[in-house]
């Protein structure tokens, strides 16, 4: 047996962005992970107001290259990498220029109003990282999903790359935050989102875009889901608990490491992978 591989996709870490709370779990979580014995990877987008120069971000040239269709349009993935020393933890980016140039995160500044191509970010993020994990050829045994941003990951390997060699065995950990946007996305994310192995079918459940159906599809294709807020959705968390899969309630800072490398032990018992 060998260790297991644990990969970790956030919409935002810290220290890249201002502190919140998914930002500080997805940077605290992957190093306590990789202390207690995991392989770890993690990946976040490269939103336009990240200080390249003073996080030295530098373009993996080796990596980047490969053009993602959306919408009939070829746009150019670009991966970046930074390190955090006192971790010995490194951080892959998804950039673009259309999607990730802008000085702001998921809202416009000057509005406070999401913007309106964030379906296509959305998806660009999740099958750019994907993509990005592909050329590495590193075969995570569980992917661990950390907010909305990352909503279509489950569904992409599941149905989309289910018979892929790097993927098959893949376990899917979903954690669902207080983070809801209240407005739809562009309800034509559902042609937008569609890849091999994909169909309108299986896209159905975000036909209106909205947060609560979005995490519902997340949902739909995790072997685990968690609570990484005191309070959430109840519509989601009701979803969430009825769906009878392995679920790791609220936990605190003083006990998250330790009750998420146990959660995923009890997602990946099956595994040929060690414990920890």
């Amino acid at each position: 047996m060998r260790k297991a591989r644990v990969l970790f996709v956030s919409q935002e870490i810290t220290p890249y962005l201002d502190e919140t709370h998914i930002g500080k779990i997805a940077r605290r979580l992957p190093q306590s992970i990789q202390e207690r014995g995991k392989e770890i990877r993690t990946f976040m987008p490269k939103y336009g107001n990240i200080n390249e120069r003073r996080h030295q971000l530098h373009e993996v040239i080796r990596l980047s290259g490969m053009n993602i269709v959306i919408n009939n349009a070829d746009h150019p993935l670009i991966i970046k990498v930074a390190s955090i020393p006192t971790a010995r933890m490194q951080v892959y980016f998804i950039d673009n220029d259309d999607y990730f140039q802008r000085k702001a995160i998921l809202t416009d500044k000057a509005t406070g109003k999401y913007f309106d191509d964030n379906d296509e970010r959305l998806v660009f993020f999740n099958r750019g990282v994907i993509e990005t994990v592909k050329k590495l050829g590193w075969a995570p045994d569980l992917i661990h999903c950390h907010g909305w941003f990352t909503g279509l990951m489950p569904l992409y390997i599941k149905k989309g790359f289910s018979e892929d060699p790097l993927f098959s065995d893949t376990k899917m950990v979903v954690t669902i935050y207080d983070e809801e946007y209240t407005k739809s996305m562009n309800k034509k994310i559902v042609d937008k989102a569609i890849i091999e192995g994909v169909t309108k079918k299986d896209l159905k459940q975000v036909e209106d875009a909205s947060y609560i159906n979005l995490m519902k599809l997340a949902i739909d294709y995790a072997d685990g889901i968690s609570f990484g807020s005191e309070k959430i959705n109840p519509e989601v968390e009701k979803y969430a608990i009825k769906s009878g899969k392995p679920l790791l309630e609220f936990k605190g800072e003083a006990e998250y490491a330790d009750a998420y490398n146990e959660f995923y032990d009890l997602v990946l018992e099956d595994s040929n992978v060690l414990a920890d």
